[in-house]
């Protein structure tokens, strides 16, 4: 996983879009509705016993002859949760996904990091031990050597893991997959709308990265192959030819098109992020819609 210090200043730029207003009774750079002392104005309201004196505005005072305080809106610190699907699909490609998803985790919580966000990354197998970046920025390094030592192996059930997720208030939920789950893909389940119903109930903004290899998107393999299902690890023998192909990508793009509806039914950000594609064109083209600029 290799992003330059040039990459990472470029990315400073960025804040993600929360969607809402953040209620943490933590300080961070976050606008909640709850009154505070930040330097930001919000409103006046009728001085009341107990109010801080300093904050009476004199100036209303000799208008009106009655004691007004300036209220200021609070920063607050905002929880963005990154989940990374690490089972065995995720090793596939040229280019791998596993190295794109983890790449991508990086550049989101540094993000995070750099405006004072709480960050949690999430490997969803183990859900129970994530990296708790806490909030600053000079954890990265710590946090890319968590990442570097991921296994991808195994399966994921991706809504069971996102119903461990503890409640910690509002704040945004990134879930980097492929998707390639028996109960996502399969026609008639409500899999996805349950999935982001839930992250509804529990106030967060839901990002949905569905990463994908090239190969996956554009099947260039001709003649008679044998596929091996890297979960199952059951194999498959298939002549493949421009019908089957067809077929295929046909049923990925329906696939592709089902997830973003029910993501923009839900309120939901939903983009597909190809191996193949620069990870700078990724991040700041693509996905740009992701960020409070």
């Amino acid at each position: 996983m290799i992003l330059d210090a040039g990459f990472f200043d470029t990315l400073s730029r960025l804040r993600i879009a929360m969607g809402h207003k953040s209620s943490m009774n933590l300080t961070g750079n976050r606008k909640s509705m709850q009154k505070g002392s930040s330097t930001e104005f919000s409103d006046f309201r009728e001085y009341m016993p107990g109010d801080d004196i300093r904050r009476i505005d004199w100036n209303a005072y000799g208008r009106l002859d009655r004691f007004y305080v300036k209220e200021y809106m609070e920063e607050k610190e905002a929880v963005v949760s990154v989940l990374i699907d690490t089972s065995s699909s995720m090793n596939y490609g040229m280019k791998k996904k596993s190295v794109l998803a983890c790449m991508l985790a990086a550049a989101f919580s540094y993000i995070g990091l750099n405006n004072m966000d709480r960050v949690v990354v999430y490997d969803m197998q183990r859900m129970q031990t994530p990296f708790v970046a806490g909030s600053g920025r000079k954890v990265l390094s710590r946090l890319t050597d968590w990442l570097e030592r991921l296994n991808f192996d195994g399966k994921v059930d991706i809504n069971e893991a996102i119903r461990q997720l503890p409640a910690k208030g509002q704040g945004v939920t990134i879930v980097i997959s492929d998707f390639w789950q028996e109960s996502f893909l399969a026609e008639g389940q409500d899999t996805v709308e349950k999935l982001l119903r839930f992250l509804d109930y529990r106030r967060q903004k839901a990002v949905l990265l569905h990463v994908l290899a090239g190969e996956e998107l554009s099947v260039e393999l001709t003649g008679t192959r044998n596929l091996i299902d890297m979960e199952e690890h059951s194999a498959l023998r298939l002549t493949l030819e421009d019908s089957s192909i067809r077929v295929y990508e046909k049923a990925l793009q329906d696939f592709i098109m089902r997830l973003k509806r029910e993501c923009a039914r839900a309120g939901a950000f939903y983009a597909v992020c190809n191996t193949q594609t620069s990870f700078y064109q990724l991040i700041f083209q693509d996905l740009r819609m992701l960020y409070d600029i």
